[in-house]
């Protein structure tokens, strides 16, 4: 069945007001993030109002960019848009979601909704690749589960769909009862329970209670009977079940052998070997093998296709490339909605101007060749691809169809076969591809090669980060400083993604920085903090604005602008006594700045001593004062008031009074919490390298330079691939240092080398190859500096640039 809303049916559906109907549209498209609406003339935008950005604020360039339709919560002035079709509803989320559960109530297929703590995205995936086989399957994209991201993901049901795989979260009470009528799950599946979200629920049982509302309708539940406060409460619902685990009478029995499980049902009684060892993924792969069971599987086939489970990579990663080129490695896994995603996540990078895809044939759409190529070139063509290379049979005999330089291959060894180093080239290339493909030979042909120490940087976090300092803020303009490689992270790509979520200036140390980032595409302002006389041409060559922090820097700028114009922004020292105009110069500078009008003077700032520390309060609040003063001094007599700007991270939240136009955000943005207030920061940079070495040491035995480490007792030593030279202190020398191995910590043993490092792993889990964890969520970077008595700032910003980045952001 094929069908269709058109704009003239939301009325109903939503219960909400069309305030101005020009002419009838059909509704294909939702969106909510206005960066990512491409104008096709059936899209529909919701303009969602919240904490940190409210949809309202970009309807007027959304329409100048050609949309015509949308769902709006606030009052709007309809005299600038003339043919625009627009309904009001009371709440945009709520009917963005009775639109979705419109749509989900015209296909009767099953569904499996799958809810819990963990494991809610990896059992999905697994599911998919589980099922694929039997059944033509929608899911959502990435981890598409929130309030807004179901109804997204629903939507995206069509006539070709045989089966629905959807998991839902939530962080408080009431948020499943809009989730449940969205999915209409006729399996569900509980994966397990944890202390995600504790904060918006009363208790363990209340939060076990909410999620269980998204089943109150299915057919059976799924779960594990070893979880006891799931068992209970799903015995005192009296929720039709089907229950796995190694507890008494669960409908699947589990037991474990020395290197397999013994599986028994009522009806089958089989061994099989899982291709993980921890127990999360053991857990995970036990949902999906109940689930296969309950649909009827057979043994033999369930054991083979659970051998062919590999871990999934929950995002996306950007990786340098040969020829000055960046990889987005998305290549395990490809279909419609992830397609969309990538495309999306590829458009808002500004780094190189040429962007490029490498992509395969789609498979288990439903669709046939000539259906499956149209998708795929539509949303191909749209996205101002400079060229599209696509492999697999479907694409290679619908060519006609893509627009942008094409190359068509049959098959990945036929790619690589023709293989010309010299064909990509200062350019951003996605990779995409389905798993048969085996697009990771391409990623690896591609990719830049590297050893095996690198920062990962969470790009995802990162944005979150912004947008919690953002959520303090009312009207106030955000300068992030993105100086000394971005606090370690890298300073284009940060950038990039800073200009993408608008913020408003960017701020350097050098001129050279400001360089870089104008050459690889960064058009927001940029304030440079410590210019040199011999930078000033490339200064205006490049539209960067210096500080200017004392006369004689003032005077030999003038001399070398002569008749020329430059923005320039203001230094004062209102007590932190590094760089600034004094009391005492305010005066004669007054009298600089009114003589020379060709520095427009673009922002008047300070910086505050002791913003952190609460034993500096009434000091930071005398700052404030000061600068008030001496800032409204200045703009008094210049005739126009420049942006203010006084707060560094931790002042952003300490001293909103002192917000004034602008802050600068800093550490902040990459997780780190100046202030005791402990605020919902996310850590953005992992850094990771890998054991090359593991030796077994007598005790007695001395270990590294200057026969530093002694061991004590027989030794199971590790050599990891970091040292001082990548960034690794040799103040973490002698057991100061830590790192994490498999989940364990290990100390250093003996002195850090410049290259190497030996850590004893005696009481470890280990093996050559095993991941290292330097710093990160789970070893935190301020306990890292602790040990070495530094701070998270040099931590970070010591890490070498021979380190290299990858930065992830969500895929699929």
């Amino acid at each position: 069945m094929i069908w269709q809303i058109n704009f003239s049916d939301l009325q109903e559906i939503t219960h909400g007001r069309i305030l101005q109907f020009i002419v009838e549209r059909p509704v294909i498209e939702l969106f909510t993030d206005s960066r990512k609406v491409i104008p096709m003339g059936t899209e529909l935008f919701f303009a969602i109002p919240g904490a940190r950005n409210d949809g309202h604020d970009f309807i007027r360039e959304l329409y100048d960019t050609g949309v015509r339709q949308f769902v709006v919560q606030k009052t709007v002035d309809l005299g600038g848009y003339p043919e625009a079709n627009f309904i009001q509803v009371s709440d945009t989320i709520d009917a963005l979601q009775k639109i979705s559960g419109h749509h989900r109530n015209q296909f009767q297929i099953p569904v499996i909704g799958i809810t819990g703590s963990n494991g809610k995205t990896i059992i999905k995936e697994w599911l998919f690749q589980l099922l694929s086989g039997e059944y033509t399957i929608i899911k959502n994209p990435g981890s598409y589960n929130s309030q807004i991201g179901v109804p997204l993901s629903v939507w995206g049901i069509r006539h070709y769909h045989q089966l629905g795989i959807f998991e839902a979260g939530i962080s408080t009470t009431g948020e499943m009862e809009k989730l449940e009528p969205i999915i209409q799950p006729t399996i569900g599946l509980f994966t397990n329970i944890g202390s995600a979200h504790d904060e918006g629920f009363k208790d363990i049982e209340v939060k076990i209670a909410e999620k269980l509302k998204l089943f109150r309708n299915s057919k059976i539940l799924i779960y594990c009977k070893d979880h006891l406060d799931i068992r209970r409460q799903v015995r005192e619902l009296d929720l039709p079940a089907f229950s796995w685990g190694l507890s008494d009478g669960a409908d699947v029995s589990i037991r474990t052998l020395e290197d397999s499980y013994e599986v028994t049902t009522a009806n089958e009684n089989f061994t099989i070997s899982l291709p993980f060892s921890d127990k999360a993924s053991a857990e995970n792969c036990f949902h999906c093998i109940a689930t296969m069971l309950y649909l009827k599987y057979d043994p033999a086939l369930i054991k083979k296709r659970i051998q062919s489970l590999r871990s999934v990579p929950m995002r996306l990663e950007m990786k340098e490339g040969i020829n000055n080129c960046q990889i987005i490695d998305d290549s395990y896994n490809n279909d419609l909605a992830g397609l969309q995603i990538s495309l999306d996540f590829l458009k808002s990078q500004y780094q190189k101007k040429k962007k490029s895809i490498i992509l395969s044939d789609m498979q288990q759409t439903g669709l046939n060749d000539f259906e499956m190529a149209k998708k795929v070139a539509d949303a191909a063509n749209r996205s101002g691809l400079q060229s599209i290379i696509c492999i697999g049979a479907g694409l290679f005999d619908h060519q006609n169809l893509f627009s942008a330089k094409s190359l068509f291959y049959r098959s990945t060894d036929d790619f690589l076969k023709s293989f010309n180093d010299d064909y990509f080239r200062d350019e951003i290339i996605l990779i995409k591809g389905a798993r048969s493909f085996h697009f990771e030979k391409i990623v690896n042909v591609l990719q830049r090669k590297v050893h095996g120490t690198l920062m990962e940087i969470n790009l995802g976090s990162l944005i979150d980060n912004l947008n919690f300092f953002r959520s303090k803020l009312s009207g106030t303009k955000i300068m992030v400083m993105v100086k000394a490689f971005a606090y370690g992270s890298g300073s284009i790509e940060i950038a990039n993604v800073l200009q993408y979520h608008r913020v408003d200036y960017l701020g350097v140390a050098y001129v050279d920085e400001g360089v870089d980032l104008r050459k690889n595409n960064i058009t927001l302002p940029i304030m440079v903090m410590n210019p040199s006389e011999g930078s000033y041409d490339q200064l205006l060559q490049y539209g960067l604005e210096p500080e200017v922090y004392n006369f004689r820097m003032m005077k030999s700028f003038l001399n070398f602008l002569e008749k020329r114009t430059c923005r320039v922004h203001i230094k004062l020292d209102t007590g932190m006594h590094r760089l600034g105009f004094s009391d005492a110069d305010l005066d004669d500078l007054i009298v600089a700045l009114k003589e020379n009008k060709n520095m427009e003077i673009a922002s008047i700032f300070s910086h505050l001593a002791g913003a952190d520390e609460e034993r500096h309060d009434s000091f930071s609040r005398a700052q404030g004062e000061k600068f008030k003063s001496w800032a409204n001094k200045i703009s008094s007599s210049l005739g126009y008031r420049p942006l203010y700007h006084v707060l560094n991270s931790p002042g952003i939240l300490r001293f909103p009074e002192m917000h004034f136009d602008m802050v600068r955000l800093g550490i902040g943005l990459y997780g780190i919490d100046p202030t005791p207030m402990k605020s919902s920061l996310r850590p953005v940079a992992t850094l990771k390298t890998i054991i090359s070495q593991i030796k077994y040491i007598p005790k007695g035995e001395t270990i590294g330079y200057g026969r530093a480490g002694l061991a004590t007792r027989d030794l199971k030593v590790a050599t990891i691939a970091i040292g001082y030279a990548d960034g690794f202190s040799r103040a973490f020398s002698g057991g100061k240092g830590e790192v994490l191995i498999n989940g364990k910590r290990s100390p250093v043993i003996g002195n850090v080398c410049m290259d190497m490092t030996m850590v004893d792993v005696t009481d470890v889990e280990a093996k050559e190859g095993d991941e290292v964890i330097i710093f990160g969520e789970q070893l935190p970077i301020q306990e890292v500096a602790e040990k070495i008595g530094t701070i998270p700032y040099e931590i970070l910003t010591s890490t070498s640039e021979r380190v290299k980045r990858v930065f992830v952001a969500e895929s699929i």
